[in-house]
């Protein structure tokens, strides 16, 4: 009899009920035990993305966090955020101590298609960490520009996993589960496709969904908060697969409620609903 594959399993609605927990943290906790995100990205004119990124990933609870940038973006990221450790990079040299230092890296967000961005990317690449790859270090990807390891997310947008599968974004919207499923199996890491009804894939079949989010959420920059919440969440010791559900949850969740006040809603409006909800489903305190 000729062999027939196994049905592929249900999605996964993401409930408030249902989600992953991080672990309350002991009276004696110290920021060594929950992590060391590297950031890179921010090439001229994209501060602004990497800036996010990390107020992101800091104020989601990871215990240290780095930016790697151009080094016109120092001074800014110094003035808005004091608590990450900004290095003006000009080189993939230059990232390597950083690199040994880091748990987790979080890659993409204002990272150019550029020389600049190019060797930052390959520099990551080689990292054996956990890796959230977002913006245009999936435009990169695309290109063949850098080997995603494995064990990573990735985090496109329709057009984003448009190039990443060679196909058309109207194709991708006809079939996202499918699409969402391709993703994770072609690159071997778990895939956040966004847009209305996200959907998280991994490798070995698992696939989710988020129905909660608002239409005031088609704005810029949301897309760098979510890279740097789910690096914040694989820091602070989340599986994969759960760290990217919870993220995706926590940032509808975020932008539904701030969505409720209408248009003009901006990504850094979500930093601090994102804080509050994580402490309401993952208390710091049992």
């Amino acid at each position: 009899m000729p062999q027939t594959k196994p049905p592929l399993p249900d999605v996964q609605l993401l409930t408030r009920g249902q989600l992953p927990c991080l672990n309350a943290r002991s009276l004696d906790a110290h920021k060594g035990q929950f992590g060391h995100l590297l950031l890179i990205g921010g090439d001229l004119g994209f501060a602004g993305a990497a800036l996010l990124s990390a107020e992101s990933a800091l104020r989601s609870g990871a215990g240290l966090v780095s930016l790697a940038t151009r080094s016109e973006h120092v001074a800014a990221a110094a003035a808005r955020l004091p608590e990450v450790m900004t290095l003006g990079t000009h080189s993939a040299n230059q990232l390597m101590a950083l690199l040994a230092r880091a748990t987790v890296l979080v890659v993409g967000p204002g990272l150019g298609q550029g020389a600049w961005g190019r060797s930052l990317l390959s520099a990551a690449a080689n990292a054996r960490l956990p890796q959230v790859w977002d913006a245009d270090a999936l435009n990169l990807l695309a290109l063949g520009a850098a080997q995603l390891p494995r064990a990573s997310v990735i985090t496109p947008h329709p057009g984003e996993a448009a190039r990443l599968l060679g196909i058309s974004t109207a194709e991708i919207q006809a079939d996202r589960p499918g699409a969402a499923r391709a993703l994770s199996e072609k690159y071997q890491a778990v895939a956040v496709l966004k847009g209305a009804g996200s959907l998280i894939a991994s490798p070995d079949g698992q696939l989710a969904r988020c129905d909660v989010g608002h239409p005031a959420m088609a704005t810029a920059g949301l897309g760098d908060v979510l890279a740097g919440l789910i690096g914040a969440l694989l820091a602070q010791g989340l599986p994969v697969f759960e760290a990217a559900c919870l993220a995706v949850w926590l940032h509808a969740s975020a932008g539904e409620q701030q969505g409720k006040m209408g248009r003009g809603l901006a990504a850094s409006d979500l930093i601090p609903v994102i804080r509050q909800l994580l402490e309401e489903q993952s208390p710091c305190l049992s």
